[in-house]
């Protein structure tokens, strides 16, 4: 029985992975770090999850003859707290949006009584400017367990963000979905046990998903079915409660 829908937020709730590779260039930029990630160097970057993961290990495979580990850690938080902070501008001057069927699934969900909940890697500061410029002021009110960085620093795929966003609903994991966009959130899923539906984007149509229900190119809406690249639809077009209900049954 479906009583829980668990997103990851970027990528997932919207389109926010290009808006973060040109934050991260940008910080680059100002730090005067000779790097900018394409959109091909920004895929293998996501292989590892978290903002500052990513900066670290680029520091120390490129700076470890000039820098010691305290001072790769200490630039490292600088560079992403930059990044965040103009991550965050660009979401609000760039009027982001749900990805294609979002937002119908959200309705849905809440006619059917089914729990909301965000489990990412990322930090509360960046899901609550998401959210609120992209679904009102009153949008974290929508989510009854939102978990992020600020209270599970294991980043995936482990399971760590998982298994607490589970225990903060009191639910099974067997009564939940989960809906992810990239290899090492759908590797975290289903470590935790949950069964997970995939909308792949620019950043992860080439990704392994390998064990999740249904891959897909978005979640689908009326006027736009989604394509389904694996998995079960069960004659489906679109993604809604009805659909969840079939894959955890």
């Amino acid at each position: 029985m479906l009583k829980a829908i668990i997103f990851d937020m970027d990528g997932t709730l919207a389109d926010t992975e290009g808006i973060h590779r040109l934050a991260f260039n940008q910080a680059f930029s100002e730090f005067e770090l000779d790097w900018f990630w394409s959109v091909e160097e920004y895929k293998q970057q996501l292989s590892v999850s978290g903002g500052k993961e990513r900066i670290r290990l680029n520091l120390e495979q490129l700076q470890t003859s000039v820098m010691n580990t305290d001072e790769i850690w200490q630039l490292t938080l600088a560079v992403h707290k930059r990044k965040s902070d103009i991550y965050r501008d660009m979401l609000v001057a760039g009027d982001i949006q749900l990805r294609r069927g979002v937002k119908r699934l959200l309705d849905d969900a809440m006619k059917n009584d089914i729990t909301l909940a965000i489990a990412t890697s990322s930090c509360f500061s960046n899901v609550k400017t998401l959210l609120q410029n992209a679904l009102g002021e009153d949008a974290l009110e929508l989510f009854s367990v939102i978990v992020t960085s600020d209270l599970v620093t294991e980043k995936k795929p482990s399971p760590a963000v998982y298994d607490f966003a589970l225990r903060e609903l009191g639910l099974p994991a067997e009564n939940c979905i989960a809906l992810e966009d990239t290899s090492n959130g759908n590797r975290a899923a289903l470590a935790a046990n949950l069964k997970t539906i995939i909308t792949t984007h620019i950043y992860t149509n080439d990704d392994d998903f390998s064990g999740a229900s249904l891959v897909l190119g978005h979640l689908g809406d009326q006027n736009a079915p989604f394509t389904v690249k694996a998995g079960n639809a069960y004659d489906k077009d679109l993604v809604d409660v009805e659909l969840l209900r079939l894959i955890c049954s």
